[in-house]
């Protein structure tokens, strides 16, 4: 047993469980916590421009190191503003803590000074929410709390913290064990069904989605695939969980649903479905799995049974980590002989290459050849983010994740998430290129946060897609409201002097054929670079330009 504050027993608490850094905001309803950081050389505090910017850093982290994603923000504003990171988090099932510090317990229930109730607030968008009312149970409340969101399906878990509470002190004992993800695996029955549906389907299918994917089910993924040869597709934004360069990997079930993509969905007779939540996106807006789907027959794995019958009904329902689940799939097919690659497969991958080549932009700066001159000069670890618009598609829809690379993208379709995440990445990883797709829009919510880049060291390359523009909101309005523009026009300032004021490489790239040498400038660059690309309105997507959205629409 030793003395110590609430603030202290935070902090040696997320120390003890193997916290190396979190991500935050400061502010006076928690001081005891920024305090008790000095006495914690093994960690480190990032601090933020804004409680956004910090929440997705957190959720990035999580997503990238497979560790516990923290973040911690003020009372009132700062818990609000850090909100848009738990939705995020909570899409994504990603571990993540937040920590808020709370008006103190003697002042509660009176509307004190930015007094919230936390539960209220944050209790409809994140796994759970707690508050330590007694010091004495720091320890024992941030564990639980700790287990909450790295079990079943993993998610955010919201502390408050009162400022009071914070600076009493008591006896306590921070146990010294580590908290474990539980694991689970399918039952042997299970197994054996789901091989056998698998030897006789014709046309079969994985698709693989969900938080907290570890290495070695990454690998049972590649393995049991590959021993299969059933091709495989992702869920949104989750193409990094299988090799794009191998002939099995067929795409990406996500916004803008590629046709190839809704025919395998559609045609497959055997879908198996690893640790994925079936949602918007990978029914593509709930029209393919329902009652209607005759004989196809699914079988979905996830570590949370509460993710089975949401929409899709399976016909097998398993509750298992990926890698039991594959590896014992692999190994009761070890004899059989599947060493040629199917025609069904052949045609499905056949259906993704044809749809990796973007036709010629009218644009200055043609994000096509940018996107193909990326592809072959980005090293073999590297790691690539994106906020939300349709910039997006270019990462999300022309790149192929080999497969030591990364993608850190929001299941939610959050804007101002690609700049902060690809920071959490260089603070993960120092020596790793990491580069940002972000739209003019959407690297305005967050473009601060290049003074947090400033601080901690953390240096990546932006590359703004620049079109004056809200692009997917006026691609809406052309399509729904022709002709008829409001409030989707933007006017920007110069982010290549805004870049080089917060230390960083700038340049602004006017024409396609400038590119390739200035990203050779911009990786060079020891201090980060954004990359200013004039893009034009006209081209609102790789497939379609204002005027054809006109012709469409008959104006």
């Amino acid at each position: 047993m030793v003395q110590m504050s609430g603030g202290q027993a935070v902090v040696q608490t997320l120390i003890t469980l193997g916290a190396r850094a979190g991500f935050g905001v400061p502010g006076e309803s928690y001081l005891a916590v920024l305090d008790a950081f000095c006495d914690a050389p093994g960690f480190r505090f990032i601090g933020c421009r804004n409680e956004g910017g910090a929440a997705f850093m957190a959720e990035a982290w999580a997503k990238l190191t497979g560790e516990m994603g923290l973040c911690f923000v003020t009372r009132g504003p700062g818990a609000t503003n850090a909100s848009i990171g738990v939705h995020t988090a909570m899409q994504a099932s990603t571990p993540m803590l937040l920590f808020i510090g709370q008006v103190g317990l003697e002042h509660q229930g009176r509307e004190a000074f930015q007094e919230m109730d936390y539960r209220q607030v944050f209790g409809p968008i994140a796994k759970y929410v707690t508050e330590i009312t007694d010091v004495s149970r720091t320890p024992e409340i941030i564990r639980r709390a700790w287990s909450l969101a790295i079990s079943g399906r993993p998610g955010p878990v919201v502390i408050a913290l009162p400022e009071d509470v914070l600076t009493q002190s008591a006896q306590m004992q921070i146990p010294d064990a580590p908290i474990l993800p539980p694991k689970s695996a399918a039952v042997a029955e299970d197994l054996e069904l789901l091989a056998v549906k698998l030897q006789s389907a014709q046309r079969p299918v994985i698709l693989a989605g969900g938080g907290r994917w570890e290495v070695q089910d990454r690998n049972a993924l590649q393995a049991c695939a590959r021993k299969l040869n059933i091709p495989v597709l992702t869920a949104f934004r989750y193409h990094d969980l299988f090799d794009n360069t191998d002939p099995l990997f067929v795409g990406e079930a996500g916004v803008g649903m590629t046709a190839n993509t809704k025919r395998l969905l559609t045609e497959a007779d055997v879908v198996l479905a690893v640790n994925l939540r079936f949602g918007e996106m990978t029914t593509n807006a709930f029209t393919l799995f329902g009652a209607d789907r005759g004989a196809q027959w699914i079988a979905q794995s996830h570590r949370s049974g509460d993710e089975f019958h949401k929409y899709v009904a399976p016909n097998l329902s398993m509750i298992s980590d990926p890698a039991p689940l594959l590896d014992g799939l692999r190994t009761r097919l070890e004899g059989q002989s599947m060493d040629q690659i199917p025609a069904w497969a052949t045609s499905a991958r056949a259906g993704f290459s044809a749809a990796q080549t973007a036709k010629p932009q009218p644009s200055p700066v043609d994000m096509g050849v940018v996107t193909s001159t990326l592809q072959a000069v980005l090293p073999p670890d590297a790691i690539v983010t994106n906020g939300a618009g349709n910039f997006a598609i270019w990462p999300n829809k022309f790149m192929q994740f080999s497969k030591h690379q990364r993608l850190l993208a929001p299941q939610s379709g959050a804007m101002g998430y690609g700049l902060p995440a690809a920071i959490a990445a260089k603070v993960a990883y120092p020596e790793r290129c990491v580069v940002c797709f972000a739209g003019d829009g959407d690297f305005q919510m967050n473009g601060q946060e290049l003074g947090a880049a400033l601080q901690a060291g953390a240096r990546p390359i932006v590359l703004i897609v620049n079109n004056g523009s809200y692009g997917t909101i006026r691609m809406h309005q052309e399509r729904q409201y022709p002709r008829r523009v409001s409030g989707t026009d933007m006017i920007n300032p110069d982010f290549a002097a805004l870049a080089r004021a917060y230390g960083f490489h700038g340049e602004r790239i006017e024409r396609t054929e400038d590119f390739a040498d200035a990203f050779s400038r911009a990786l060079a660059s020891p201090t980060g670079a954004v990359l200013d690309l004039n893009v034009a309105s006209e081209a609102i997507t790789p497939g379609l330009t204002i005027k054809d959205l006109l012709s469409i629409s008959g104006s």
